[in-house]
């Protein structure tokens, strides 16, 4: 497929901009071909009029008939090829393996997605029928179920180019939902996003979904994301991102006349605790898996581990030094990010000691993996240390006692994970450690390490303030799709004007809450 640079919105392609923009390869340093325009004003109100008029005709859709939309993008990506694979690479500075992994777990949640729909209890169809002889009072018939918000703007997260971006988790989760999806593409993928947004379009004419169900705008800054937040038509925005920029879209959609929700993932430093005995017995090996957590993906995933507390073991630190000496580093997504890892590192050596610094590695935006050491009170004292920094890095904090170690995990933060290594005997004995962690995070990881995200039914990736700006949703696996929808009841409504989900004779076949007992 040809790359043309140009903004998809609907069924057509525009490019009325002035502004060019480039994709960078992260490795070499040249641009990449061709320029892109930057959306303008016009092309995103013309995108959110078509996602607001298809919206009257998608939000009536089957869920047969969603399955199967879902289904044939996850085709036409996979139909692109290599083609997406080295654009891939070359935007991103990733392996080849990394992008057909990546690639793999985006069709794979387009079809979870589908496979939900298809089975349909998700819509939490709850049925209290008339009752109309009870005393004192009859009962009305009451019948609620989750209906979709309408269109929603999603925001495509530099760190994963396939799997949370164009046709990632968000979008995914809202057109399964039933809303159209207005997609801001990271300037750092510019053609990775072109081609994925076109196999969408096309999935879309393959299927016969209305014109405006998907568009897709380039941006080279924050003007169009802002715009899109703000616009009135626009019922709620899915993010993946840094603290600053999640945040600021979070104010602006709450400063609206109409506040609208915010589903703002901003990072994490995800805490690892290593029970004393289990360290011990396991530190050579655990400092190995660490430092291997760490360092994967260059450390620029959601949940690699920045923060390892330990109770004092010089053996373990030991271990660490000699072990992140042979530790290579890696490329870096965007000079952008470059400069803050480095940024970042600089100012925690003001108060924390190096461990380790591995190797640098070649390329434009080659960067060493760096392990910072501080002691209890110094943690304590500084509270910032408990912040982020996107990269190949960590922060050992060393304390002294059990009860040291229930303060630091008090006085974290929110985070999406937290992880606890300890047998089970000396889990049972720091029963109240995990009983803190659980109010921090979102996913509680045993004997194991936060990277490596599972897309399922069950997974949960999310947590409290900074983590992300509602605690009470996941970005990943199928729980997602109730971020883009809110519970609609129907009173006294006659049964042939019900949705399929409500009535009575259950034409769907799927589990129902009749009068309070789960049913088919």
């Amino acid at each position: 497929m040809q790359l043309q640079g140009r903004n998809i919105i609907g069924f057509d392609s525009l490019s009325e901009g002035t502004v060019a923009i480039q994709a960078l390869n992260p490795t070499t340093g040249e641009t990449l071909a061709p320029l892109f325009f930057k959306a303008t004003a016009e092309e995103l109100n013309l995108a959110v009029f078509k996602a607001e008029k298809a919206f009257s005709v998608y939000r009536k859709k089957s869920g047969k008939e969603k399955a199967l939309f879902l289904e044939q993008i996850a085709l036409e990506i996979e139909n692109l090829g290599d083609t997406l694979i080295e654009r891939y690479t070359a935007e991103s500075g990733l392996p080849a393996g990394r992008a057909q992994g990546e690639r793999g777990r985006t069709t794979g949640q387009l079809k979870l997605f589908a496979g939900l729909l298809r089975e349909g209890s998700w819509v939490n169809a709850r049925i209290d029928p008339a009752l109309p002889d009870r005393q004192p009072l009859p009962r009305v018939d009451l019948r609620s179920m989750e209906r979709p918000l309408g269109p929603v703007g999603v925001f495509g997260a530099s760190n994963f180019p396939l799997a949370f971006s164009v046709a990632g988790g968000d979008t995914a989760s809202a057109l399964a939902a039933g809303c159209p999806v207005i997609f801001k593409a990271h300037p750092a993928h510019l053609g990775t996003s072109e081609l994925v947004g076109k196999a969408i379009q096309k999935a879309a004419l393959e299927t016969g979904m209305p014109d405006g169900v998907f568009s897709l705008l380039f941006d080279d800054g924050i003007e169009i994301g802002q715009a899109l937040v703000k616009h009135p038509s626009v019922k709620a925005i899915g993010f993946t991102g840094s603290f600053k920029g999640g945040k600021s879209l979070f104010d602006a959609a709450a400063a609206r006349p109409e506040p609208i929700p915010v589903y703002a993932e901003m990072g994490s430093t995800n805490p690892v605790f290593i029970l004393p005995k289990t360290l011990q017995e396991k530190g050579e090996s655990l400092a190995q898996n660490y430092l291997g957590s760490v360092t994967l993906g260059v450390g620029q995933f959601c949940t690699n581990p920045g923060i390892l507390l330990i109770q004092k073991d010089a053996a373990f630190i030991e271990h660490l030094k000699q072990k992140v000496a042979d530790t290579v580093g890696g490329v870096m997504l965007t000079p952008g990010i470059q400069s803050a890892y480095q940024n970042g590192i600089e100012k925690f050596k003001q108060y924390t000691e190096v461990i380790g610094t591995g190797k640098k590695s070649e390329g434009f935006t080659g960067v060493e993996p760096v392990i910072l050491y501080a002691n209890y009170q110094t943690f304590k004292d500084n509270p910032h240390l408990d912040e982020e920094i996107f990269g190949p890095t960590s922060l050992v904090v060393e304390g002294n006692s059990k009860e040291e170690f229930l303060e630091m995990a008090t006085k974290l933060s929110g985070h999406l994970t937290a992880t606890v290594h300890g047998s089970e005997e000396e889990l049972t004995e720091y029963a109240d450690l995990l009983e803190i962690l659980e109010q921090k995070v979102g996913r509680l990881i045993i004997n194991g390490f936060p990277t490596g995200v599972e897309v399922s039914h069950a997974m949960v990736h999310g947590g409290p303030y900074p983590a992300t700006t509602d605690s009470r949703s996941t970005s990943v696996g199928t729980l997602a799709i109730t971020r883009f929808t809110r519970p609609v009841c129907f009173q006294d409504m006659p049964d042939a004007l019900l949705p399929d989900e409500l009535k009575t004779g259950n034409p769907l076949e799927i589990w129902r809450k009749w009068d309070g007992n789960f049913q088919k």
